[in-house]
């Protein structure tokens, strides 16, 4: 592997200019002219790149410059507890980025080409799947994300040019210029493929969803109003998004609810606050509500979790987990049925995700049949909305669009354009 020294001028060649508009697009141009060569790469460049990611990793003086970088940022960051706690990295996190890395790296690829059907004339229908060519990526400060994000690019043979907040800047530059750039060096892969922008502030988010003719998507990941102001700025100048905005996973206990899984099911959607997929809203069955109230104080003390119960001064799809100093809190809501439930679910929260707990198939059929967010669960936590706990390969993030496309979490798999070739029958 060559040495992290020669690798941050090239992989970020313009990611330190004076203003955000010449940072991004500096950096976007580096990157796209990446795009031709990465279209050819040998499936097995990209997976050795991954693999020399995950031992970057596991090499002790990498992990140590990482996490001082990482303790940097926490000491000046400002944020809440929820918010801490996605910014902050640990040998163990590390660890586990290793492990998704690996993991993703044994999985096939797809064949680029599949024949769909003969046409008259001698004639034969294929598609293909081509890279976009460069991915633009917004995300919130949280650094597991910057290799999250590049795995899956590396994997889809797409460029990038990523940008988190300001708060994990300086681990973000750590990870990109220990790990990501000196990995795709070793794996013959050019460097300036990922770019990082290193310019701090708002405004290199704004630069990012303005640059259609560099950038044509972005993913967007974050909290509520800034990510979709950045939505709506993006689609102003014709940039296409792919955003997850909101998040708050709800759990209903139903009528035929064992109070022991119940307990099991609440301890495991809340083993993280800061996470958009952790239970946000847990409704109750009326009739049960007296009995199960205890069983769900219990937990939550145990926890350190307050409830929130009625009547409410905030919306029922409140997002706790961006509530600074109130991060540790769930809403709790005695309902009717499981329809109710459901309905409740859909028109009062994001949309991303709910479960049921109940021993009783037909209530259970009633609730996955009415909602329809994203992510729909019996008798699981809401944290299993998850690309890596999904699918084994890590995610870009989760699209909760209720418009065609990709929708849950978003993988490599996703990051690709058909195109139709007719030829002939050979």
């Amino acid at each position: 592997m060559k040495t992290a020294e020669a690798a941050p001028a090239a992989a970020s060649p313009a990611g330190t200019a004076g203003t955000a508009d010449e940072a991004v697009a500096g950096a976007a141009r580096a990157a796209r002219g990446t795009v031709v060569g990465l279209a050819a790469a040998p499936d097995e460049a990209l997976d050795h790149a991954l693999r020399a990611m995950a031992a970057a990793l596991g090499d002790p003086a990498t992990v140590a410059g990482v996490l001082a970088a990482n303790e940097s940022d926490l000491r000046s960051a400002g944020l809440g507890e929820g918010l801490l706690d996605r910014l902050r990295l640990s040998a163990e996190r590390l660890s586990g980025i290793a492990a998704q890395l690996r993991a993703l790296a044994d999985v096939p690829f797809d064949p680029p080409r599949r024949v769909i059907r003969e046409l008259p004339g001698g004639l034969v229908l294929a598609e293909r799947r081509r890279p976009v060519g460069v991915v633009g990526a917004n995300f919130e400060a949280r650094p597991n994300v910057v290799v999250d994000i590049a795995s899956q690019l590396v994997k889809s043979r797409n460029a990038g040019v990523l940008r988190t907040g300001s708060a994990a800047i300086g681990s973000a530059i750590a990870l990109a210029d220990t790990v990501i750039a000196p990995s795709l060096s070793a794996a013959g892969l050019p460097p300036e493929m990922i770019q990082l922008v290193r310019v701090p502030g708002q405004e290199s988010a704004y630069s990012l969803v303005r640059q259609p003719g560099l950038i044509p998507l972005v993913i967007l990941r974050g909290s509520g109003d800034s990510t979709r102001s950045l939505a709506l700025e993006a689609a102003r100048h014709g940039v296409r998004t792919m955003a997850h905005a909101d998040g708050g996973g709800v759990l209903y206990l139903d009528e035929f609810a064992d109070p022991s899984l119940a307990s099991r099911v609440i301890e495991e959607s809340l083993d993280r606050l800061g996470v958009c997929n952790r239970l946000n809203l847990l409704l109750v069955h009326s009739s049960r509500f007296d009995e199960l109230l205890p069983v769900v104080r219990s937990v939550a003390g145990r926890l350190g979790v307050a409830l929130s119960l009625p009547p409410h001064s905030h919306p029922l799809g409140h997002e706790w987990a961006l509530d600074t100093g109130h991060e540790a809190t769930v809403t709790v809501l005695p309902v009717g049925d499981p329809r109710s439930a459901a309905m409740l679910a859909n028109e009062e929260t994001s949309g991303l995700a709910a479960g049921i707990v109940t021993a009783d198939r037909d209530a259970a059929a009633v609730f996955l049949d009415t909602y329809a967010g994203t992510g729909a669960f019996w008798n699981a936590t809401t944290r299993l909305l998850d690309g890596f706990k999904l699918f084994s390969v890590p995610e870009t993030g989760i699209n909760i669009d209720a418009v065609p496309g990709p929708r849950g979490p978003v993988t490599f798999r996703d990051l690709c354009l058909r195109q139709f070739e007719v030829t002939p029958k050979v």
